[in-house]
């Protein structure tokens, strides 16, 4: 049997190893980084109370401009696969624009998109237009500033950009940006 980082270890009756497992849920608000240290801006970390902040990581990032669900842990193995691609992690996202939406904009996300800089085509995006200027965005990357990259080829700036969900993870509605709450092994578990 392998030991591990929540592994518990003793050894001649004496605790060695003894870590939990820690998952939390934070409303990001804008303005701030998906980062745990940042010498110009504050980061998602700094929101927690310094007791919350010990050991902890973000699964998953949000740019600077968006809002939203963002998850943090101190097990790597959880993080690793919330982010790997054979997993197929849908996130969903709240979107509002500049220009009103149509038709065209749900094949193009529906067959995916060239992104020169990359070299790559993107995974295929589900768009649910919501209203004139609102629009629903699922997809499994996180491919740099996608989202706004994507409606960027029909010249629709985004506004806002808020990530509503992570897998079967919605976030808390009761939560104002920059609060966070703890999530149990179970709710981080079923996210997948």
């Amino acid at each position: 049997q392998s030991i591990h980082q929540f592994s518990h270890v003793t050894f001649d009756q004496k605790v060695i190893q003894n870590n939990k497992p820690r998952y939390m849920m934070m409303n990001k608000p804008t303005g701030v980084v998906s980062a745990t240290k940042d010498l110009r801006h504050k980061t998602v970390i700094d929101l927690l109370e310094k007791d919350d902040r010990d050991g902890l990581h973000i699964a998953g990032r949000l740019d600077f401009n968006s809002s939203g669900l963002i998850l943090l842990t101190n097990d790597g193995r959880w993080s690793r696969q919330l982010s790997s691609p054979a997993n197929k992690v849908i996130k969903r996202y709240h979107v509002e624009l500049e220009k009103p939406l149509d038709e065209s904009y749900i094949l193009a996300f529906s067959k995916g998109m060239y992104f020169a800089y990359e070299g790559i085509i993107t995974q295929p995006a589900k768009l649910k237009i919501i209203s004139s200027h609102i629009g629903e965005v699922s997809l499994i990357e996180g491919r740099y500033h996608q989202i706004k990259r994507m409606f960027g080829r029909f010249q629709n700036k985004v506004l806002q950009l808020h990530r509503l969900s992570i897998g079967n993870l919605a976030l808390d509605a009761k939560l104002e940006p920059g609060q966070n709450s703890v999530l149990s092994k179970e709710d981080a578990d079923n996210i997948l």
